[in-house]
C-alpha cells in the first residue's frame, strides 16, 4: 500500500478531487465534519443523508457510485460515531471500515477526508499512524506454507490522506514511522506464524543475518560451546533434550553516539515447547510454537528501528533453544549453575523461559545499559490475570524503574498496545526457595507471573530492568488463530520517545 499526505485546503472543493473514491466521515447527527459540510448540499449526498441509509454508527458505510458534481468515480460515507464524542476507539472502527471496502473495489486509489484532527484525546499523527496500520493489517497474509496461495486482493493501492497544512509535516513523519513498525510486525507476525520445523534457533539465527545485512547492523551468534565457555549452564539444560542445537542471537543498531548506553531488548527465543519431562497436554501444544514470539518481537522492533534510523543505540539479545524431552533431556528435581554463579533446582522443567532468560539478563551487564526490557511468553497465569487484552509488566519500585514503567505504560497507550504493572515484591521471593540450591524455578501456582518475574529479577539487579509477559498478548487462538506482533508498537513507541527526548 502507498500513502500520501495532501493538504487540505480551505480553498480547493474537496469535491473536485479526482480518483477511484473519496471517504467521507459521517457523524450519528447525519452531518460531515465542518470541512467537508459543503458536500451536503450535493442532491446524492444530501439524499443518502436524509434517507437514513446511513446510521452514522461507528463503522457502518454506505458507497455512492457515479455522483454528478463529485470527481471522484465513487464516494463512500463511513460512520463516526457521535460528534460530541469522537473517541479514538471510534476513529479506528471507522478507519477499519472504510478500508475492507476499498479494498473491494474495483478503484486503485482513494482520498481519504476524514477528520484527523478531531480525535478527542488524540492528535493528526496519531490517526494517520492508525489508518496506515490498519491497512497494512488488512492487507497482511501468511500463506507462503500453502500448495495454493490466495490471490491477492485487488482493491485500492494508493491512499491520500488529507490533513490540515499545520499537521502536514508531522503527519508524513507519522506515515514513515507507521509504515516502519507495519514491517516490524509482519516479520514478527510470520516468525511467528511459522512451525517450528522451520523456525528454528538457527533459523531465527540467519533471519538476524539477513536483516544485519539489510540495515547494516552488527550480528553475532553464539553456537553451544561458546554458551559452555560463558558458562550458561542454565540456558543449555533446556536444551539438553533437543537434537537443534542452541542459539544466542545478538543484534546492535547504532544509531545514537558511540559512548551513549544501548537500551537492550532481550527476547525469549524458545522456538517449540513441549514442556520437556514435564509434558504439557497434547490438546493446544502446537501453539507452543508461539514461545519465541518475545524474540520474533526483538526482531521485528530493531527492523522498525533501523527503517527509521532512530538517533538512538539499541541491542537486541535473543537466547534461542527448544524445549523437548529426550534421554538427555533435563529432569526435574536437577540442579544447574546459572552464568551468574546462582544455582538453580529445577521443579518443573516447563518453566524453561525464565531459564533461558537468566543467562541472557547476566549476558547484558557487559554493555552497561541504559536500560534492559525483556519480553517473553512466560506465563499462562498472567493470561488468567489479564487476560488477551493487556501485557503484564513487572520491574522494581524505586525511582528509577517506577519511571521506566510509566514509559512503557505511556507507550503502550500511545500505540494501542497496552501494558499493565504488576507487583513485584520480597514476599514473593520466599515463594523461590529452595532445600538444595540458591532457588527453585517455580513458586507454586499462587502469583505464578509474579514469581516467574521475581525469578529474573534476581539477574538484573546491577542496571534498571523491566520485564513485559505477552503469553496474553503475543498470539490469538481459534477462528483467528495466528500471531499479533505484539508488543512492537509498545516497544518502538517507547524507543521513539527515547531517541526524541
Amino acid at each position: 500500500m502507498d500513502f500520501s499526505i495532501k493538504v487540505l485546503d480551505p480553498k480547493t472543493a474537496i469535491g473536485t478531487l479526482r480518483g477511484g473514491c473519496l471517504v467521507l466521515g459521517v457523524f450519528e447527527n447525519r452531518k460531515l465534519p465542518a470541512p467537508q459540510q459543503d458536500l451536503a448540499k450535493n442532491p446524492a449526498i444530501g439524499a443518502a443523508l436524509k434517507s437514513g441509509d446511513l446510521s452514522g454508527k461507528p463503522g457502518s458505510t454506505l458507497l455512492l457510485r457515479g455522483i454528478d458534481g463529485i470527481a471522484a468515480e465513487r464516494v463512500l460515507l463511513v460512520g463516526l460515531g457521535k460528534a460530541d464524542a469522537f473517541s479514538d476507539k471510534n476513529f479506528a472502527a471507522a478507519a477499519n471500515a472504510a478500508l475492507r471496502v476499498l479494498a473491494t473495489l474495483g478503484g486503485t486509489d482513494a482520498v481519504l477526508a476524514l477528520p484527523f484532527g478531531a480525535v478527542s484525546g488524540r492528535d493528526t499523527d496519531w490517526a494517520v499512524g492508525c489508518v496506515v496500520l490498519t491497512a497494512q493489517e488488512q492487507a497482511y497474509r501468511f500463506d507462503a506454507l500453502k500448495s495454493k496461495p490466495e490471490a491477492p486482493a485487488a482493491g485500492v493501492r494508493k491512499l491520500t490522506l488529507l490533513v490540515d497544512a499545520a499537521a502536514v509535516s508531522g503527519a508524513r513523519t507519522a506515515v514513515a514511522q507507521s509504515v516502519a513498525i507495519a514491517n516490524g510486525i509482519a516479520l514478527t507476525k510470520d516468525l511467528g506464524n511459522l512451525p517450528g520445523n522451520v523456525c528454528t534457533p538457527t533459523y531465527l539465527a540467519n533471519t538476524a543475518k539477513k536483516l544485519g545485512k539489510e540495515f547494516r547492523l552488527g550480528v553475532e551468534i553464539l553456537d553451544r560451546r561458546q554458551m559452555q565457555a560463558l558458562k550458561m549452564g542454565s540456558l543449555l539444560s533446556v536444551a539438553n533434550g533437543s537434537e537443534e542445537p542452541p542459539k544466542f542471537i545478538v543484534v546492535k543498531y547504532q544509531g545514537g553516539k558511540a559512548k551513549d548506553a544501548p537500551v537492550v531488548l532481550v527476547g525469549k527465543g524458545i522456538t517449540f515447547d513441549s514442556g520437556g519431562i514435564s509434558l504439557k497436554p497434547g490438546a493446544g501444544m502446537d501453539e507452543m510454537k508461539y514461545d519465541m514470539c518475545g524474540a520474533a518481537s526483538v526482531l521485528g522492533t530493531l527492523r522498525a528501528v533501523a527503517e527509521m534510523k532512530l538517533k538512538l543505540n539499541v541491542i537486541g539479545v535473543i537466547p534461542s533453544s527448544e524445549n523437548l524431552p529426550s534421554g538427555r533431556a533435563t529432569k526435574p528435581g536437577d540442579i544447574v549453575t546459572s552464568m551468574s554463579g546462582q544455582t538453580i533446582e529445577i521443579l518443573n522443567t516447563d518453566a524453561e523461559g525464565r531459564l533461558v532468560l537468566c543467562d541472557a539478563l547476566t549476558y547484558v551487564e557487559r554493555f552497561k545499559p541504559a536500560a534492559v526490557v525483556d519480553i517473553a511468553t512466560l506465563t499462562g497465569a498472567c493470561i488468567t490475570a489479564l487476560g488477551h487484552h493487556n501485557s503484564g509488566l513487572f520491574t522494581r519500585h524505586d525511582q528509577r524503574h517506577d519511571a521506566l514503567a510509566e514509559e512503557l505504560l505511556a507507550a503502550g497507550r500511545a500505540s494501542g498496545d497496552t501494558a499493565w504493572r504488576m507487583p513485584i515484591e520480597d514476599a514473593y521471593q520466599e515463594q523461590l526457595k529452595s532445600n538444595f540450591a540458591d532457588m527453585a524455578n517455580i513458586g507454586g501456582a499462587p502469583a505464578g507471573s509474579v514469581t516467574a518475574a521475581c525469578f529474573l529479577e534476581r539477574y538484573t539487579r546491577s542496571y534498571t530492568w523491566a520485564h513485559l509477559d505477552i503469553a496474553g498478548t503475543a498470539w490469538k487462538s481459534g477462528a483467528a488463530k495466528g500471531a499479533t506482533g505484539r508488543p512492537v508498537p509498545l516497544l518502538t513507541r517507547f524507543l521513539i520517545n527515547r531517541a526524541n527526548a
